[in-house]
């Protein structure tokens, strides 16, 4: 079996039937080609039209891969100074978190990023940073620098504590630009909150997957078809909620296109779901398939919570897999925080076709255990569901790093990023790329 122990209490039938699948089948064999070192924690990786691709480096440092395929010297954009604090030589998670082109970017140049700011003037006293969304311009003129003081703040959303920010971005078919929101940090969604937590309280952006409308002057506006735009309840960027620390969002290029979110768990399970508009996805109600309870996060309440406050039905993740943290010495538990990336759509790895291939960033705190995955999805029209499966490296035969996110180019290849300390030293960042086995 793919999950080959069962959870403890009255919740394991449940989840017995969920992870049933018959007899695991050899997982994928993969190579990775280095493409780039030096780094300090590469997050996020974009595809220019012209084949070379943008790299953002945690520190706040935007970098540039060449078309073939090697990292220049040049650094197109450096933003330090408009960062929040940061551990250096320590774990943190603020930073230059995201970047993505406009679907127009060939002919308007615009160019959207995440980051920590600090506190903004008025912000809660005692708060940490602000999850800032902003635009910037990349001209045409070589070499390639981003034009930061073109920045055009879009949102801004004060956070309570220095962890769980989000931040990942996405661009839909629609247009609207996609972003994803931790619930603000500390554990258990608890402390600087109300007592239904950030996840599920629609009075906050935090703990949400919002959708936001930037083709417009000034700040972002709202699209009028998001479930709460009406104002009657809840913050009209809200798209869906019920999440609490999405650390990877993306759409399929192919197929249905639709919306993919891995969401970080406490303890005991990682998630992935497919985001729809004004879904519930539990967050802190539950955690995976079981339900939760924040003063005792490993001891899961025997009731399942079926709905949310509205009444509304949580919706269930795609796929799930154990924590290391909950499920000690288990070897199905593959992690301790799930890495998101991307539906396969290249060449290359004609076995993981149409598969969402991600990760996790490590079994260890401390210790660089990083691990690719892939969750694939039943066949169409089955009611199977989706399982998942370590994926093996041939060449390294061990990653020896923490997976910190993944990209993917023009042609649907993949990429994965990873750091080989769990702090931002600098010189530890890599990137990879993912190959088949035997190809290096």
């Amino acid at each position: 079996m793919r999950f080959s122990c069962l959870p403890p209490l009255a919740f394991a039938l449940a989840l017995d039937l969920v992870f049933a699948s018959g007899l695991a089948i050899a997982g994928p064999k993969v190579s990775l080609q280095l493409v780039a070192d030096g780094l300090t924690s590469p997050l996020a990786y974009a595809s220019l039209p012209d084949g070379r691709a943008l790299l953002v480096d945690q520190i706040g440092q935007v970098r540039l891969l060449g078309t073939d395929g090697k990292l220049t010297g040049d650094i197109v954009a450096d933003i330090k100074s408009k960062l929040s604090a940061i551990n250096h030589g320590a774990f943190d998670e603020r930073g230059l978190l995201s970047l993505v082109l406009h679907p127009g970017f060939s002919s308007n140049r615009r160019v959207l990023v995440a980051y920590t700011a600090p506190l903004r003037p008025g912000g809660p006293i005692g708060y940490d940073c602000t999850l800032r969304i902003a635009e910037w311009t990349l001209p045409a003129r070589e070499p390639l620098a981003l034009d930061t003081t073109s920045e055009r703040v879009l949102l801004e959303i004060d956070k309570p504590f220095a962890n769980h920010n989000g931040g990942r971005l996405a661009f839909g078919a629609d247009g609207y630009l996609y972003v994803s929101v931790g619930d603000g940090g500390n554990a258990n969604d608890l402390g600087r909150r109300p007592p239904t937590g950030n996840g599920q309280n629609l009075d906050t952006l935090l703990g949400k997957i919002l959708r936001i409308d930037v083709n417009t002057a000034g700040a972002a506006a709202v699209p009028k078809d998001n479930p709460f735009s009406d104002g009657k309840i809840g913050r009209p960027e809200i798209f869906a909620y019920g999440i609490r620390n999405p650390w990877g969002m993306s759409f399929d290029r192919g197929g249905d296109h639709a919306l993919y979110v891995s969401d970080v768990g406490q303890t005991m399970f990682e998630e992935l779901n497919i985001i729809m508009k004004g879904g519930n996805y539990g967050w802190f109600l539950r955690e995976g398939f079981v339900g939760f309870d924040a003063h005792a996060p490993t001891k899961p309440p025997a009731n399942v919570p079926k709905t949310g406050a509205l009444g509304e039905p949580l919706i269930d993740p795609i796929a799930v897999y154990k924590n290391a943290n909950g499920f000690k010495k288990d070897p199905d538990a593959y992690g301790t925080s799930v890495t998101g990336g991307y539906v396969y759509r290249g060449r290359d790895l004609p076995e993981l076709m149409g598969h969402y291939v991600y990760g996790d960033w490590s079994r260890s705190f401390v210790l660089p255990q990083g691990q690719l995955l892939v969750a694939r999805r039943p066949a169409a029209g089955s009611s199977d569901p989706w399982t998942v499966e370590p994926i093996e490296l041939v060449s390294p035969e061990k990653l020896g790093a923490f997976v910190v996110g993944f990209g993917q180019d023009n042609d649907g290849e993949m990429y994965v990023m990873t750091n080989g300390s769990n702090s931002l030293t600098p010189g530890k960042g890599r990137v990879w790329k993912i190959r088949p086995a035997g190809a290096l």
